[in-house]
């Protein structure tokens, strides 16, 4: 009787022994994942955020050529810019009585579709960047209230300014430019227009 006694108390003890050990592994376990070192409190680290952007639209028409006799300011307007291409170029007779340019130019841009959206261009060329500015300040208080403004740069170097203003026709937006002696004009779809202005090389 005593032995059978003694018997069962040490299997209880060693079941008593046994819990004691596996609530200390799962204390320990609690311990290392939430206190030290915290692996398991730690976020996962977010992704980084990954721009996609789309490459700049191309020309599916040809431009228009110019002229052989074509003069160096007429020669450095592309022939494309963005999915637009030159359509046409003629003197602009106009703009050199009226301000007395070197000479000027009038260039339409489109994608060469019929009915499709289409950006008309002046340009022209002064003796002078006094000469210059004056037409473009000109040109600026004609337009109407500014809707953006800043510096024209090439290379770092500041040589002129630019501004946006609204369109006569709903929808529409006129981007003024100057650089040095030469004062540029686009006139079109508002976002098309603005596009062709940052796209155009001069």
């Amino acid at each position: 009787m005593h032995q059978r006694s003694s018997r069962a108390a040490a299997v209880r003890r060693r079941k008593i022994g046994l819990v004691v050990a596996l609530v200390v592994i799962a204390a320990v376990a609690v311990v290392t994942a939430f206190v030290w070192p915290g692996f398991a409190r730690q976020e996962a680290e977010p992704l980084p955020d990954v721009t996609v952007t789309a490459a700049p639209p191309t020309p599916t028409a040809e431009p228009a050529d110019l002229p052989e006799d074509a003069t160096e300011l007429l020669s450095s307007m592309p022939g494309s810019v963005l999915q637009l291409v030159r359509l046409e170029a003629a003197e602009d007779t106009g703009f050199e009585e009226d301000t007395e340019a070197v000479e000027a130019w009038g260039l339409t841009y489109g994608d060469g579709s019929d009915g499709g959206a289409e950006v008309a261009l002046r340009v022209g060329q002064w003796a002078d960047a006094d000469a210059a500015g004056e037409v473009h300040g000109a040109l600026l208080e004609a337009a109407g209230d500014t809707t953006a403004e800043g510096d024209v740069t090439v290379g770092g170097e500041v040589v002129g300014t630019y501004a946006v203003t609204p369109g006569e026709q709903p929808g529409t937006s006129v981007v003024t430019w100057r650089n040095d002696t030469v004062v540029l004009q686009a006139r079109g779809p508002e976002q098309l227009v603005q596009d062709f202005y940052q796209a155009f090389p001069l």
